[in-house]
């Protein structure tokens, strides 16, 4: 079983290269299953539904976020009508829309996708992101009501992203970092079966601060006075990811490869 996992998709820049290339990647290398992260894909502030219909149509069959999830109001309300848009799930109780959920592959298989969002240098500082992953595996275990098992955890710190990972080891198929929106070189198999990266990266220009337009973030740490918004950069985005081949036998990764087209970065695609 091959999965794709695409990181933050940011501003029209991000979400348009994820709708034209993400076509073609499943076809060429028969991915079984695609999630992508939605946060940063209205402007670089949340996700229109719009946008979510948008991805989801051009192959992703799962959209997760972090904490820029409400940032456009209306997701608060669309949250409710569509089960593959997935919010952090350790946000308090009668929060709107779903943390996770399981969805079925092209191959048939049932795959678990939780979205956890880390509380080190985050806000808003949510429930412990351990102790909802201890719940949620519990409810739908690797092996028993999933074939395979994605986590999004969404997290600042490495360190925080590290513990987790190996917390869950053994547990999931994938735990994947994002929220830094730079790709990291640390893509493992953890020594209990699970795939890891501290972080995904994004699809969004690179000529930028985190695929904000480079000249307000340079100005404010100059001179510590804001002149404007943040605005998303918008030159070629580069798509930034990983594929994971999953064993259908025991849900646990077999191999992990990053994935980045564009032309800002070395250009880096799956081999099978």
């Amino acid at each position: 079983m091959r999965l794709l996992f695409l990181g933050d998709m940011v501003g029209r820049s991000g979400r348009t290269a994820v709708w034209d290339k993400l076509p073609g990647l499943i076809e060429e290398f028969s991915f079984d299953f695609v999630v992508v992260n939605g946060e940063n894909a209205a402007g670089g502030f949340g996700i229109t539904e719009e946008i979510f219909l948008r991805t989801i149509e051009s192959g992703a069959d799962v959209v997760t976020t972090g904490n820029h999830v409400w940032d456009q109001r209306e997701a608060l309300s669309f949250c409710e009508r569509h089960d593959r848009f997935v919010r952090p799930a350790n946000f308090p109780g009668g929060t709107p829309g779903r943390g996770s959920g399981v969805y079925v592959a092209r191959n048939g298989a049932r795959v678990l996708v939780s979205n956890i969002m880390g509380r080190i240098f985050m806000h808003p500082d949510l429930d412990d992101p351990f102790m909802t992953a201890e719940r949620e595996l519990a409810a739908c275990p690797l092996g028993e009501q999933a074939d395979a098992v994605i986590i999004d955890f969404h997290a600042e710190a490495t360190s925080e992203k590290q513990c987790f990972g190996h917390f869950v080891d053994g547990r999931a198929s994938l735990v994947v970092g994002t929220h830094t929106h730079i790709p990291t070189a640390d893509h493992q198999v953890l020594n209990g079966g699970t795939a890891y990266i501290s972080d995904a990266g994004m699809c969004g220009d690179f000529d930028s601060s985190l695929g904000m337009d480079k000249e307000e973030p340079i100005n404010r740490f100059v001179s510590k006075i804001p002149k404007g918004r943040f605005e998303a950069a918008t030159g070629p985005a580069t798509l930034c990811g990983v594929a994971v081949e999953i064993s259908e036998r025991t849900g646990l990764a077999e191999s992990i490869q990053p994935l980045r087209i564009g032309p800002r970065l070395e250009e880096c695609l799956p081999v099978y």
